[in-house]
């Protein structure tokens, strides 16, 4: 059951996707340089024919070039959590049940956080994650230090990289002009 309640203003859609990534966006951007950075130095010591140098700078250069599309596949799957969690937190309000699904990583965190905001929850998740001893340099997801090998994990890809494209279940900023327009409008009894 849905609770009636008075939703804060609404964000546009691009600007709730650029807070869900807005720190993804920066380490494509970073890659991007880093990249461009790499491959200057592969092509000078290219042409001055020192091929073990030649071959770490490729290396550098790959490594940083794939970043670019994995840290986008991460954007978006954040993207789809935040649509999710939105949807979520309307319908039930905050519980630490859920809250603790998305704990795990600070891009997984930050999207929780953006669909609280927007709904008016926010000092209630940042209070329970203050209490679970997360603080705001915590980046390194747990899993991580957990489990090593989770390269090699089928989760980690499907987690990370691969969710699903969500539909969300309401229009907010619908909602949000039709909670106005009402209370603008309803007659004193």
């Amino acid at each position: 059951m849905i609770k009636t309640r008075t939703l804060p203003k609404q964000p546009l859609y691009a600007v709730s996707f650029w807070n869900v990534g807005c720190m993804l966006y920066y380490s494509s951007m970073l890659f991007v340089l880093e990249s461009l950075f790499y491959y200057h130095k592969f092509k000078q010591n290219y042409e001055e024919e020192a091929i073990i140098f030649s071959l770490f700078w490729f290396g550098s250069m790959l490594f940083a070039f794939s970043h670019i599309f994995l840290v986008i596949m991460d954007a978006w799957s954040r993207f789809q959590n935040y649509k999710r969690i939105k949807d979520y937190l309307f319908v039930h309000g905050f519980t630490p049940k859920i809250a603790r699904l998305y704990q795990g990583s600070k891009c997984q965190r930050i999207a929780f956080l953006v669909a609280a905001r927007e709904l008016g929850m926010e000092e209630e998740v940042q209070l329970y994650y203050r209490r679970l001893g997360i603080k705001w340099y915590h980046f390194v997801p747990h899993f991580m230090v957990k489990d090593p090998l989770f390269l090699f994990r089928k989760y980690f890809w499907s987690r990370t990289f691969m969710e699903k494209y969500y539909e969300p279940k309401f229009n907010y900023r619908q909602l949000n002009l039709q909670n106005s327009y009402n209370a603008y409008w309803k007659q004193p009894e």
